[in-house]
């Protein structure tokens, strides 16, 4: 009886085999047969969940999303989530999704973060698998540039090749310019600046400020200078020039000293707007920027910003820190499920430059045209994404109004750079967690004041020096020094 049983059970698991392959025959769910089931899973295509920043989600956002994915589901088997957070709520954002563990796949990070970040454990260790699952990614990175993003040694996050030297530019409406006969390529210096910016207020009026600053865009650059050591923590750094390396609170030196008061000044007189220090967004239609950038950058700038021209001048000759090759970077989650799609991704989107263009101009038809295969016209200015945050510009297409030969301006660029002293620094803050946290939190009370220009440095920064002490920053500054000193005085 038992074996009749066992035939009969055996004879009816048979028939249901045979009745699930029949041509047609489906699942109550209207899924495939349970091997087909099981094939389907294996074959179904991640989609990664990307966090960039930028002016806001774009409103066609999903559109461009839907095209793009089409276009990488072909090529490498994966779909995109993009997820924006915008200038203002960036900082905050991150550190909670970081803090909290909300899962992403990538996310876009710079110095000011990224250490903070690893040695919280948020980002993969990508040392070994980027050279297995993204050859052509490693390749196309010079090794200097993986250097500078090293931390302890290893690699933890893919960072924007092209302009990774910094190079800072001042950019002036021209109409402005051209109102006021400014002689833009001769202000290249705070006192020429301060001239500039007055005779555009004494015309313009009481309700003009020429210098628009907010709590996540103050004056770009001011801090130029010093390198931070990759700490994210602008009061400490070596300046870039110093070859003995001392590290220093840098608001008090007498260069930062002297550009706080006269930011001050610009404040007082109406120059910078009075509710700089609590705006949180920049506005469109700046008639000053200070940026890093590069020849041409101002085609962006003018999209970005709705001005119709930007004269720009260079300010500064190009400087490579680690922090600056940190300043646009792009990291996996520890704790994605799919590493190995996501370098796949980042690899893509730094070598194709279909994909680099959608990412970068939004909807082919809406937001940008081609003029030729290598050459794009901006439609609208509503495609908030910047394009520095998301891969190379080498195989990005050139803006139409953007010198033909931009890229190659830029590369000569890099190679002019000068290296701080303290390139390739990489100080072990496992012990100055404390200590940097700290510090940090005194710092985040007093710097929107202090670097929009409300507040007066020569009360401001003893008194931020004084806090800054009693939170721990004497411990650092001797530690860094002790630990560069040993690196570059063997």
């Amino acid at each position: 009886m038992k074996r009749c049983r066992f035939l009969s059970i055996l004879c009816a698991a048979a028939l249901i085999m045979a009745i699930a392959v029949l041509p047609g025959c489906q699942s109550s769910t209207g899924g495939a047969s349970a091997s087909g089931s099981s094939a389907a899973a294996q074959q179904e295509t991640p989609t990664l969940t990307w966090w960039l920043i930028g002016n806001g989600e774009p409103s066609n956002l999903q559109s461009v999303l839907k095209k793009v994915n089409n276009y990488t589901s072909q090529k490498i088997h994966t779909k995109l989530n993009i997820k924006v957070a915008s200038w203002g709520t960036w900082d905050n954002k991150i550190n909670q999704i970081v803090n909290s563990g909300e899962p992403f796949d990538i996310m876009f990070t710079n110095s000011t973060k990224y250490r903070k970040q690893v040695e919280l454990g948020a980002f993969a260790d990508l040392t070994d698998q980027i050279k297995t699952d993204a050859p052509e990614l490693y390749k196309l990175v010079p090794q200097n540039v993986w250097k500078g993003v090293q931390v302890n040694g290893k690699i933890y996050a893919i960072p924007r090749y092209n302009g990774n030297a910094i190079t800072q530019y001042w950019a002036f409406d021209d109409r402005y310019v051209k109102k006021y006969h400014l002689d833009v390529s001769n202000i290249k210096t705070f006192e020429a600046l301060d001239k500039a910016l007055t005779k555009i207020k004494q015309g313009e009026g009481k309700t003009c400020y020429p210098v628009k600053l907010t709590q996540s865009d103050a004056f770009s650059g001011f801090l130029n200078d010093y390198d931070d050591l990759t700490l994210g923590f602008q009061p400490v750094g070596v300046r870039a020039d110093d070859k003995s390396h001392k590290v220093v609170y840098t608001l008090e030196q007498p260069d930062i000293m002297s550009k706080l008061k006269l930011l001050h000044k610009w404040y007082q007189k109406g120059i910078i707007n009075p509710d700089a220090p609590t705006q949180s967004e920049p506005e469109k239609g700046r008639i000053f920027l200070s940026a890093q950038g590069f020849p041409g950058a101002e085609a962006s700038w003018q999209a970005n910003d709705g001005v119709p021209k930007y004269d720009i001048v260079q300010i500064s000759s190009p400087l490579y820190t680690d922090s600056g090759i940190q300043g646009s970077l792009n990291a996996i989650s520890a704790n994605s499920q799919h590493k190995k799609e996501a370098l796949k991704m980042l690899q893509l989107v730094n070598t194709d430059q279909k994909l680099l263009d959608m990412l970068c101009y939004g909807e082919e038809g809406k937001d940008f045209q081609y003029v030729n295969p290598k050459v794009v016209k901006r439609l609208s200015n509503t495609w908030g994404l910047p394009s520095y945050a998301i891969g190379t510009f080498y195989h990005l297409a050139t803006l139409h109004n953007a010198p033909a030969n931009e890229w190659e301006t830029i590369k000569k660029l890099d190679d002019q750079a000068v290296s701080s002293t303290s390139l390739g620094f990489s100080p072990d803050i496992s012990q100055l967690t404390t200590e940097i946290t700290n510090c940090q939190a005194v710092w985040d009370k007093y710097r929107f004041e202090l670097m929009t220009g409300a507040s007066d440095p020569e009360a401001m920064v003893p008194k931020i020096k004084q806090e800054l002490q009693a939170a721990g920053m004497n411990k650092l500054i001797s530690e860094l020094q002790k630990q560069i000193d040993a690196q570059f005085k063997k």
